[in-house]
């Protein structure tokens, strides 16, 4: 039997490209790396149709999708097994006519296809031919071109139902959290265009300020959503240089208080032995930034901000066993802990899986539920990793450790 090489056919998924190496074998033969498998073991469904549109393979993924017993499938017409059709309702198998249809045709890309019940399915179909000359050596001519098999992969269609709901919800969201700040916004500027000297100076300071305040709601929506592309994509720069966490909350506290929350809200601990963080600072500030202000909005008390040293084994210890395990600063590498804690009602043990996913919010209101999110992103994009807990205190406690040592670390 013929080896399928590396299993991995132009850039297909597993399924699908064992099944397009199964139409160089005998029917029941699946071709995968290093040997031949049962054609039940391939995760996408897979039919395989003879020259006369018999059906020869039907496999378990293809009974699971489809709901049709193998033993009510083989050796039946493939065409009336799976009458295949479009969403305009037009008969696939007539629409395309693979059997008597043009005969360079190798391959058709993954489309949408319903059975008659209504049931949607991904399918590729691939196509096994004669030879393309005429066999003139064998004393018979041949039809060149002429279909041996045809393989179709099966997938459901859940998982792009998904991505779409998604894709809709991000639209909803968008344009929901768009709409009240253009909204103030073009009110106002209206307002004042009109009626410019009808209002006093402290009148249309008040409408200005708030003109502003929208446009920077819109501002900070706009760099969300692109913080999140960038993640999504894998595209985070991490710009390092040495930062000072400590110093790095105390400007976000001063930034809170300078907006007029209470200072006796805040709290900050720290150690001066803290050792050194090379770390993207203007992220480290987002990263806090949000931490702080979902303590404030969803917290009660006071927030305080723990920053403390955890040893962990770095790696070059490990691929360097010959240095010593004692040696300063090369067997271990110190992380840096910080926790944002709250006095309120904390996060229920149910909420927490969901807390760091895309668009989720605590409450119907207060954001566009992206702010964890990102920070999650932030902090993986660093090396690190974050958590949610309860505070030793009760309320909340999240908790995002980052790597530490020379710019090299992380």
């Amino acid at each position: 039997m013929p080896d399928g090489g590396s299993g991995q056919v132009d850039g297909l998924s597993p399924g699908r490209a064992a099944a397009a190496a199964l139409a160089s074998v005998p029917a029941g033969a699946v071709v995968a790396s290093g040997g031949l498998v049962c054609a039940d073991e391939l995760p996408d469904g897979v039919v395989v149709a003879d020259h006369a549109a018999r059906i020869a393979v039907f496999n378990r993924a293809a009974e699971r999708l489809t709901g049709i017993a193998s033993l009510n499938a083989l050796g039946r017409d493939v065409r009336q097994v799976l009458p295949l059709h479009d969403a305009d309702g037009r008969s696939w198998w007539t629409f395309v006519d693979p059997y008597r249809g043009l005969s360079t045709r190798t391959r058709h890309p993954e489309t949408s296809l319903y059975l008659a019940d209504g049931t949607e399915f991904l399918v590729t179909v691939g196509y096994v031919r004669g030879p393309r000359c005429r066999d003139f050596g064998a004393g018979r001519l041949s039809d060149p071109g002429a279909v041996q098999r045809i393989v179709i992969t099966l997938r459901g269609a859940q998982q792009r139902a998904r991505i779409e709901r998604r894709r809709a919800d991000l639209v909803s969201t968008v344009a929901h959290e768009l709409r009240s700040p253009l909204t103030s916004v073009k009110g106002f500027t209206a307002t004042l265009l009109a009626k410019w000297t009808r209002f006093t100076d402290d009148q249309k300071r008040v409408m200005l300020e708030t003109v502003n305040a929208d446009a920077d709601r819109v501002t900070r929506l706009i760099t969300e959503l692109l913080d999140v592309s960038r993640i999504e994509a894998g595209r985070i720069e991490v710009h390092r240089q040495l930062v000072d966490i400590p110093e790095r909350a105390e400007r976000i506290v001063a930034g809170r208080v300078a907006a007029g929350d209470s200072p006796d809200r805040f709290r900050i601990e720290a150690p001066a032995d803290l050792p050194e963080t090379w770390l993207d600072a203007d992220k480290v500030d987002q990263i806090l930034g949000n931490l702080v202000e979902n303590a404030v909005r969803h917290g009660a008390g006071t927030v305080t901000v723990v920053v403390q040293p955890v040893e962990t084994v770095g790696a070059r210890a490990a691929s360097r066993p010959d240095e010593s395990a004692a040696t300063p600063g090369f067997a271990e590498v110190a992380s840096v802990a910080v926790a944002v804690r709250d006095e309120g009602d904390g996060v229920a043990p149910e909420l927490v899986p969901r807390i760091f996913r895309q668009f989720w919010r605590a409450k119907r209101r207060g954001g566009a539920g992206l702010g964890l999110y990102i920070v999650k992103g932030l902090v993986e994009a660093h090396g690190g990793t974050i958590t949610v807990q309860r505070a030793p205190g009760g309320g909340a406690e999240f908790r995002f450790t980052v790597p530490a040592g020379g710019p090299d670390f992380g």
